[in-house]
């Protein structure tokens, strides 16, 4: 009796991904080089004490970790099976619409939690929430490039000598 194909199978010719270990290194440099970055300013234009500011970011980075690594994941994933290109030669417009959507979501996770720590109404809120997810998508698509360069995905041969 023939053996139905596995309808979740990768085909051959698909993109690696990156390692779970790799993706781990890239959340934990994101989020730590992010908090350095962007607490001090947003302390400051907040008005939240540095040490809340502190706490909140941090808890907003813990968030956005589990969403970084499920989102990328799904990302990379679809775009390797509509393109049979890796994440890592992603064109100039998708990493913008990349780091958009990345925000988008998280903007939607964070804004109450923001809501809740700082007891901001939501306007204020979601201005503050706006004012992260603007420097986080010019941090994000610059880390991302970045890492990208420094830490591209190796390619079986096969695959890399078919493109």
């Amino acid at each position: 009796m023939p053996v139905a194909p596995d309808p979740i199978a990768l085909p051959s010719t698909s993109p690696k991904l990156r390692s779970f270990a790799d993706r781990v290194r890239q959340i934990a440099l994101f989020e730590l080089g992010g908090l350095a970055l962007i607490t001090p300013p947003f302390a400051w234009a907040s008005g939240v004490a540095i040490a809340d500011s502190i706490g909140l970011l941090t808890l907003i980075a813990l968030i956005a970790a589990v969403w970084n690594g499920s989102y990328n994941f799904c990302f990379d994933w679809v775009e390797g099976r509509l393109t049979g290109r890796p994440a890592d030669h992603r064109p100039f417009r998708l990493r913008a619409l990349h780091a958009i959507g990345f925000e988008g979501g998280l903007l939607l996770m964070s804004l109450p939690v923001i809501m809740a720590w700082t007891a901001m109404g939501w306007l204020e809120a979601l201005l503050a929430d706006l004012g992260l997810a603007s420097a986080y998508v010019l941090y994000a698509f610059a880390f991302n490039l970045a890492y990208d360069r420094i830490f591209p995905i190796e390619q079986n041969k096969a695959v890399a000598d078919a493109r």
